[in-house]
């Protein structure tokens, strides 16, 4: 089944290959897996050099920061915040980042404006004072924590107070590597028909490998077939302060133990590729680390995950993994104790493959795309817990909130000589996504709208001229359609528009048919409405019944007489009518099986019909229907929420809260003021100011969609950001709800007087 992510923009942060770490091999291997496991995720990287010449970097990095520079921190922080990443993954070890206890990397914590998910490599049981400080603050900052063993959730809740239901605890990821015969690899290094021991990583004193090495002579004496593998390169770290000189000693031990044939070096850092070759080859692996407090080891993961023999000292992490005969602990510092556990276990060879098998089948729940997917599951939350603590911040004081001026700078912006923009980039025109029959329709019923309030203006009528020419070019004659997708280059991308685009068009021009004062422009409007209905009749889309019967009310509050369209606005409104008898319930008032987009606009076209019509039963089911949609989309402190387009809202199932659009709001508060207008039931015109307050931040996050800046509107309310492009669909939405409501205050007005 395919995957869908609710999370679509990542960022890592960590050191990252070709630098030689662990945590480097640990955020390449995560960050591709869920890049392979979630292809419409996009991942990128801000990886740390601890060099000034920095590193040959994938093109996966996209920023490198400098670690010794705090303010690099702040500039990675803010191109975070510029590329709209939804999410941070932090992999945290306090010797990778700059300044006391790695302090610097909270400077890029402070600064950006998505929940962060912090990666816990080493979870320490007596932290100094500035460890202790740096992990306070790492809590207030990280929206969740991850653990790889039981002993780091443990710790993070006992030492540093973390909330339980704030960790994560999930495995470190493992290659995916069949349970087989070690002999297929061997003869790549030259050990075929020999028992090999394996220990890999990079090279310190603290790996304890001497011990090992001083255990071969009595392992030997008993399988002189044994050949002891040490892969890997020195620390680089060890390699700046003292060369080589921690290998040139276990040689020189090899050496005087007599057993140099037997001890092979392989001093180099080797590709994914090469790991799983070596693995494959090794009969038993040995972490023989010297330091008990070691929460995370990834090269025991990988060979425990591979399905081998693994006799370890009993640092944390391999107490936990090789629990229940999955492995063998020996005493720190006893290269006695390794000897008599080799021994033992290559003279049980039942025992030995029982051991194995219990490891691999454990490997199989660390496997890296399984673990990709628990990484995406804990970045979901972190969004929900971010999503929860902006709904928890505190609305403005009860009533309307102060009503901007109209500012139609985007609208303009927007719009060329051939139309309106569908898209922005934030707020400059997005050429290349073209223009659409949808959008332009809005544009041009927003400038008859505002003709009508007496607010237009030259520039409103370039759009106006602009945007009513663009639907006489996509209506084709032949075919009675219009086209909906056009090219920067205006090309036609489609032979007709969906069903919606078509009653949208017409929408518009009924509206400039039935308001405008402009006579050319009502003339070539009645010609595209009249030779632009006739198709809906075949049409499939509730929606496009919807619009079109608003488009029809408009058309005849001009040309009442026209029996034709008189008969189609019956049709439409018998065809909705059985939709919701079919579908509805009492406890879902509804014209479909799940509460899609724009839903509003069914409620209104049963409005209009049932108000012009005289059916009291069309009426009803217009404000029953509209009622229900209400409620369902306000929440319980009474602000507006209205049903997100992340999934939609099947019946009997989860309503989606996010992604919310402007779309739904305008569709609200279009139908909550037609509601008032045909009842005079003062509730519906509060419920459309309410619906609108949702543009200026009375939201599920507290945050403006409108920017007075620009005079545009953000495209969505996301689960824990808002998209921060101003595309034509959502700044018309906002501009045709200013309007709509300043012509209801404008009516009143008048009835009043």
């Amino acid at each position: 089944m395919e995957n869908q992510p609710r999370t679509s923009h990542l960022a890592f942060v960590g050191d990252y290959v070709p630098r030689r770490c662990g945590i480097a091999t640990f955020t390449a291997a995560i960050c591709e897996a869920i890049a392979e496991e979630f292809p419409a995720t996009k991942c990128i990287v801000g990886s740390v050099s601890d060099r000034e010449k920095g590193y040959d970097y994938p093109a996966r990095v996209r920023f490198e920061i400098a670690e010794k520079e705090i303010a690099s921190y702040r500039r990675a922080a803010e191109f975070l915040n510029i590329n709209n990443v939804e999410v941070v993954s932090v992999q945290h070890e306090f010797g990778i980042y700059g300044g006391p206890a790695g302090s610097h990397l909270l400077a890029l914590l402070r600064d950006v404006r998505m929940p962060v998910v912090t990666t816990l490599h080493t979870v320490l049981q007596d932290p100094n004072a500035e460890q202790r400080a740096v992990m306070a603050e790492l809590d207030v900052l990280s929206s969740r924590f991850i653990v790889m063993a039981d002993r780091g959730r443990h710790l993070l809740e006992t030492v540093y107070g973390v909330a339980p239901e704030k960790i994560d605890l999930i495995p470190h990821g493992v290659i995916d590597m069949p349970f087989m015969d070690s002999n297929f690899y061997k003869d790549e290094f030259g050990v075929e028909g020999k028992t090999v021991l394996l220990t890999f990583g990079l090279l310190s004193p603290n790996k304890g490998i001497e011990y090992v090495i001083e255990a071969m002579p009595a392992i030997l004496e008993r399988h002189p077939d044994v050949v002891y593998l040490v892969l890997g390169a020195t620390h680089p770290n060890l390699i700046a302060a003292e060369g080589e000189k921690y290998r040139r000693k276990l040689e020189t031990l090899a050496k005087n133990l007599g057993v140099t044939k037997q001890v092979i070096f392989h001093n180099r850092f080797v590709t994914v590729e090469e790991l799983k070759e070596f693995i494959g080859a090794a009969d038993i692996y040995l972490t023989p680390y010297l330091n008990e407090a070691q929460i995370t080891s990834g090269t025991l993961a990988y060979t425990f995950g591979a399905g081998k023999a693994i006799i370890s000292t009993p640092y944390w992490h391999a107490q936990e993994l090789l629990a229940e005969e999955r492995g063998i602990l020996v005493p720190f510092a006893d290269a006695g104790a390794i000897a008599s556990s080799v021994n033992d276990i290559l003279s049980q060879p039942t025992r030995m493959t029982a051991m194995r098998k219990r490891a691999w089948k454990q490997g199989r729940g660390m496997i890296w795309p399984v673990v990709a997917r628990r990484y995406m599951e804990s970045f979901g939350r972190a969004r929900d817990s971010m999503s929860e603590i902006s709904a928890a911040i505190p609305m403005a004081p009860a009533g309307p909130l102060p009503m901007p001026e109209l500012k139609l700078d985007h609208l303009f912006t927007m719009s060329d000589h051939s139309g309106i923009f569908q898209h922005a980039i934030y707020s400059v025109p997005n050429f290349h996504e073209g223009y659409c029959t949808d959008d332009n329709a809005r544009a041009f019923i927003l400038t008859v709208l505002l003709e009508e309030l007496g607010q237009s203006s030259k520039e409103v009528e370039r759009v106006a001229s602009g945007a009513l020419a663009f639907l006489w070019y996509a209506f084709d004659g032949n075919t009675c359609r219009f086209r909906n997708f056009m090219s920067y280059s205006r090309q036609w991308l489609e032979l007709h528009g969906s069903e919606d685009s078509h009653a949208r068009a017409l929408w518009a021009v009924a509206t400039a048919l039935g308001r405008s004062k402009n006579a050319g422009h009502r003339k070539l409007c009645a010609l595209l409405f009249q030779r632009g209905l006739g198709p809906v009749a075949r049409f499939s889309s509730p929606r496009a019944w919807a619009f079109t019967l608003i488009a029809i009310h408009e058309y005849l509050r001009t040309l009442s007489g026209d029996r034709v369209v008189s008969q189609m606005r019956d049709t439409l409104t018998t065809m909705l009518a059985d939709l919701y008898h079919a579908n509805s319930a009492p406890d879902w008032q509804w014209f479909e099986r799940i509460a899609t987009y724009d839903n509003a606009k069914l409620s209104h076209a049963m409005i209009l019909s049932g108000y012009w019509t005289s059916s009291g039963e069309t009426l009803e089911i217009g404000l029953k229907s509209l009622r229900w949609l209400l409620d369902a989309q306000t929440t319980p402190d009474g602000h507006f929420a209205p049903i997100g387009c992340n999934g939609f809202w099947p019946r009997d199932g989860e309503k989606a809260r996010f992604d919310q659009q402007p779309l739904e709001a305008h569709a609200m508060i279009s139908a909550c003021l037609e509601a008032f207008f045909v009842t005079r039931d003062e509730s519906w015109r509060a419920a459309a100011r309410r619906c609108f307050d949702w543009f200026l931040g009375r939201n599920d996050l507290g945050q403006p969609l409108y920017d007075p800046t620009t005079g545009g509107c953000r495209d969505a309310l996301l689960q824990d950001h808002l998209n921060q492009n101003q595309g034509a669909e959502s700044s018309l939405a906002f501009y045709l709800s200013w309007v709509e409501l300043q012509r209801a205050e404008q009516s009143e007005n008048a009835t009043d007087s």
